[in-house]
């Protein structure tokens, strides 16, 4: 009999309900017990068959708080473990602690962050707490039986990094022999407990550097599995490739695979395990998406894993964990009927899982029937709506050029063009968004409302901008923006502008810590039928002698953050993006905005995971911010912003989108990201963050000047922009004005030291 498995489920509560709770505790408006019953709720009703991923913050940083991996900065402060805990993951200024949040990165090609682990020698590898333990235990008491999951020795060490304090050439994973006692402790007390499985996660082995870990995971594996409950061994996002064959030698009684990403590893990895006793999980509803799963696709992967191995060797599985997706489809009473029945939800996915098991399983149940019958109609109206394309939209896209991708002059020319606009040397600026207030959102939610006319509301956000423009104009930024009060999100606002895309009201997915989005759907061909941004843009500038950056997100930006269409390339969407974007740029030019940025946060982000896979998403991904900004004059001067990002290995293509300007998330990066702009030669205006915005913290005016003057190590002066990390929408506004008063003060000296 074929059985059935999610890899994890969302742990933001149908309603956010930890998102609430967890600010309310920072807020200081509820106790550390207040605290934990939300969560006991919570964990409750996300209970499937998995258990032990559910978190405050980042499961990884939860682990690093378990294993003592807690730099020395965050130790002896006089805290409770818990805040300890949230100081590391996003900084803390109070009580006379000033420390600032630990890095984060992206978790391979998500929009999901993790706090990034620090080691060095001295890591003092100890378990403070069985968390696994905890979550297993308390659901056993609640009559359900769940498989505890962990992150794996290898990937927990890999996607860390050496901290300050590391000897030059220290390498992480040198600490494996240190680290697996802990994870020995660990999984011994789960089996004592009665845990009958646990699901361990290596995603790095769809990584290439994985290849040389073939001895490292021998090792590992040997040891745990002696002392362990059934391991399951998990990967996802990618493929093994040639990784399968040591995995498939290692002492695991189960191994999953990504089948909805990657299809085409099923035969060569069911073939190497299957002279082993391995069970083969199967990762066939998507973790990622948002589409209805097709069941006669599924169905037929399955069939064939099980030709090769039999059914009681597998398992139908979701494909990663459902984190990035929203907790249920039920709750969405605006979509229309139509709609709803494209869409499946981290619910509704467990309830596909199990589907595709039974009918594997050749369930006669009449309930397993109507449903696999069911989706054969759902699947069947949806391939008939993609066959209404936009043929103009089609067309456009067809009829691009290379011309269509080059600016008119090299950028000497045009940086000579855009000394009209009279920066000085250290030009100050922001990213975009000013703190998004309670009234802000009570506004907005009114106009939804009809509680607010439109007449009303646009006055309101008048007043907003007239407020922000003041702030800069008073405290000296030089580039100023209008803050983005009309915005609810940098990616649906867009969306919500644009033909071709469908909103939902509580598909919620975390994006870190407690910041959490609703991605838009991509549900057809994108256009653009009207000007999105120059209405705001234009009114700005119209109170202000400063010149005003006019604000966009990019097209790479907008496919990546949101749900993309699966019957549709990845490229064609980005480029009818592009088009619409491009229109827009032209736009803002025609009303006399003289700078305009189109933020790329996530083309890094992107990049396939196996090398092979990178040139051909870099062509177009480039090609398409190259498209939307190059139709405009020399004059006018283009930005982009860029999030946590590891340039060096893709720095040709950052070269080759020939933007003006360059933000980059650089404050917590310990100024590595910097080295490749050297290294390359980079000849562009770049920004890299001087303070954190993603923490609370208030930087001092002497950090910001330390800051900058390691920059210009690096970076020319004649081409360094002063800036936040990010924008400062999660912000508050007594945190913001000290904060950019701050950097304002540190360009001003730098201005004086290098003349």
């Amino acid at each position: 009999m074929v059985s059935s498995s999610v890899l994890g489920f969302p742990r933001i509560g149908p309603k956010r309900e930890i998102k609430f709770a967890v600010e309310s505790y920072w807020a200081n408006k509820s106790s550390a017990e207040d605290l934990e019953k939300v969560a006991v709720e919570i964990r409750k009703q996300s209970w499937t068959s998995v258990n032990g991923e559910f978190t405050f913050y980042d499961h990884v940083l939860d682990q690093s708080a378990a294993f003592n991996v807690i730099p020395s900065r965050y130790q002896n402060l006089g805290l409770s473990p818990l805040d300890v805990y949230f100081a590391m993951g996003r900084g803390r200024q109070a009580d006379g602690v000033d420390v600032p949040a630990s890095e984060m990165k992206k978790w391979f090609d998500s929009n999901y962050h993790y706090v990034v682990p620090e080691f060095n020698d001295a890591t003092d590898f100890k378990l403070n707490f069985n968390k696994p333990l905890k979550a297993y235990k308390e659901a056993k008491e609640a009559g359900i039986n769940t498989r505890p999951v962990i992150l794996g020795p290898i990937s927990f060490l890999v996607l860390g990094k050496p901290s300050r304090s590391a000897q030059p050439g220290f390498q992480p994973i040198s600490l494996l022999k240190k680290l697996l006692p802990i994870y020995e402790q660990l999984l011994r007390e789960l089996k004592e407990a009665g845990a009958e499985w646990v699901q361990v996660d290596e995603p790095i082995l769809v990584l290439d550097r994985a290849a040389d870990l073939g001895p490292q995971y021998t090792e590992a594996y040997t040891k745990l599995a002696a002392v362990a409950p059934k391991i399951v061994l998990t990967t996802y996002f990618g493929r093994l490739e040639s990784n399968v064959d040591y995995v498939a030698k290692l002492p695991i009684a189960g191994l999953h695979i990504d089948l909805d990403r990657e299809p085409g590893q099923l035969e060569d990895v069911a073939k190497a395990i299957k002279d082993t006793k391995i069970i083969l999980s199967l990762g066939l509803v998507s973790g990622r998406n948002i589409w209805k799963n097709d069941f006669n696709h599924s169905i037929q992967l399955g069939r064939k894993a099980i030709d090769i191995l039999g059914e009681d060797r597998v398992i139908v599985a979701t494909s990663s964990s459902l984190l990035h997706t929203p907790v249920t489809l039920a709750s969405e009473t605006k979509l229309t009927e139509e709609q709803k029945d494209w869409f499946s939800y981290a619910t509704e996915k467990a309830g596909e899982v199990a589907t595709i098991a039974a009918a594997l399983s050749g369930s006669q149940d009449a309930e397993v029937a109507k449903a696999l019958e069911a989706n054969i109609q759902s699947i069947k109206k949806r391939r008939d709506f993609e066959k209404n394309s936009d043929d103009t939209v089609r067309k456009r896209v067809a009829a691009i050029t290379p011309d269509d991708l080059n600016r008119k002059s090299p950028f000497p020319a045009r940086a000579a063009a855009q000394k009209a606009l009279k920066l000085p040397k250290f030009p100050t600026t922001t990213i975009g968004s000013f703190p998004q207030t309670k009234e802000i959102r009570q506004a907005r939610l009114k106009l939804g409302k009809g509680e607010l006319t439109t007449e009303q509301y646009d006055e309101f956000i008048k007043k907003e901008i007239q407020e922000v423009v003041k702030f800069q104009e008073d405290v000296g930024l030089d580039l100023l923006v209008h803050g983005e009060p009309e915005r609810n999100d940098m990616v649906q606002y867009f969306g919500e502008l644009l033909n071709g895309f469908v909103f939902t009201q509580h598909g919620w997915v975390q994006s870190y810590g407690s910041r959490y989005v609703r991605p838009p759907i991509v549900v057809s061909d994108v256009s653009r039928s009207a000007p999105m941004t120059v209405k705001w843009s234009s009114y700005a500038q119209s109170i202000t002698k400063q010149p005003m950056k006019g604000m966009l997100t990019g097209p790479v930006t907008i496919l990546n953050w949101s749900f993309p269409r699966v019957d549709v390339s990845r490229e064609i969407q980005s480029k009818q993006l592009a088009l619409a974007l491009r229109d827009e740029v032209i736009d803002l030019e025609a009303a006399d905005i003289k700078a305009i940025q189109v933020d790329e946060p996530a083309i890094r982000e992107g990049l396939p995971l196996r090398r092979k896979d990178w040139d051909a998403y870099l062509t177009w991904a480039v090609d398409s911010f190259r498209l939307a900004t190059a139709g405009v004059q020399d004059k006018t001067q283009t930005h982009s912003h860029f999030c946590y990002s590891d340039f060096n290995d893709i720095f040709p293509s950052i070269q080759r989108l020939d933007a003006d300007v360059i933000s980059i998330e650089a404050s917590k990066s310990d100024m590595k990201l910097l080295s490749a702009f050297q290294e390359f030669g980079y000849k562009n205006y770049i920004g890299p963050g001087v303070y954190d915005i993603h923490s609370p913290r208030v930087p001092s005016e002497q950090e910001i000047k330390d800051r900058i003057k390691d920059m210009l190590t690096l970076i020319s002066p004649d081409y360094l922009f002063v800036n936040p990390d990010c924008g400062l929408k999660t912000r508050q506004w007594k945190e913001t004005k000290e904060s950019l008063k701050n950097v304002v003060e540190a360009a001003r000296w730098a201005r004086k030291e290098w003349p």
